[in-house]
């Protein structure tokens, strides 16, 4: 019989939480050459990049951290501004709203889909899951087809969106990290960045239930 071809090349948006970090493990084990690519808009939580560059650093993982600060600029939301402050409580709360940074995603899409065709990779992944349906409008389903269509017309060159985890929850993410080997201690998922995750953010608290439903121990130690 003649062996299934390997996957190809594909670029990954690695955020370093938990999600697309364990998108990466996900990609290797399917033998896809993967090219992982961050994006630094001075967000609070930065140690989030220090995680991506640890992981590709550890797998051996192309990666190339972009520098787009304009977000800052122009998309008001907690995460970019210092005097707003990170609100705590469950994902579920309108306030949790405030932490959605305005068009996010189409940015980190499009330019991730240059650098993708820059580079022949006819795949781009993203790790949006069912979890992020309520807040964040550009994690969707209706965005990702959206976006999907976008892409294939973007170029003469295809780029199909890949959005694997859109309908999994995130302890189903956790479970299939584990036993991808996922070393989930080089992953950041707190929205406020200090020197420890606070425990209390709404990312926190969905990060923390999710290793609790997965019948697992979050190896982060908190404040």
């Amino acid at each position: 019989m003649t062996p299934e071809p390997r996957p190809g090349k594909a670029v990954l948006i690695l955020s370093g939480g938990m999600d697309s970090t364990t998108l990466l493990y996900d990609l290797i084990s399917q033998e896809y050459e993967v090219h992982a690519i961050t994006f630094d808009y001075n967000q609070k939580h930065k140690k989030e990049i220090a995680c991506a560059k640890k992981s590709c650093r550890k797998l051996h993982i192309p990666h190339k951290v972009i520098d787009i600060a304009v977000l800052n600029q122009l998309a008001p939301s907690c995460l970019t501004r210092d005097q707003w402050e990170v609100p705590e409580g469950n994902y579920a709360e309108e306030s949790m709203k405030q932490t959605v940074v305005p068009n996010r995603n189409m940015v980190f899409l499009s330019l991730a889909a240059s650098y993708a065709i820059g580079i022949g990779a006819n795949r781009l992944f993203y790790a949006a899951h069912a979890g992020d349906h309520t807040i964040y409008p550009d994690c969707r389903p209706a965005f990702v087809s959206a976006m999907a269509t976008a892409l294939h017309l973007c170029d003469w060159n295809d780029v199909v969106l890949e959005v694997p985890y859109l309908y999994q929850t995130k302890a189903d993410i956790v479970k299939q990290g584990i036993a991808l080997g996922v070393d989930y201690a080089m992953t950041w998922t707190c929205y406020k960045g200090g020197k420890l995750p606070c425990g209390k953010c709404g990312s926190c608290d969905e990060r923390l239930a999710a290793f609790k439903e997965a019948g697992a121990t979050d190896p982060l130690e908190y404040e």
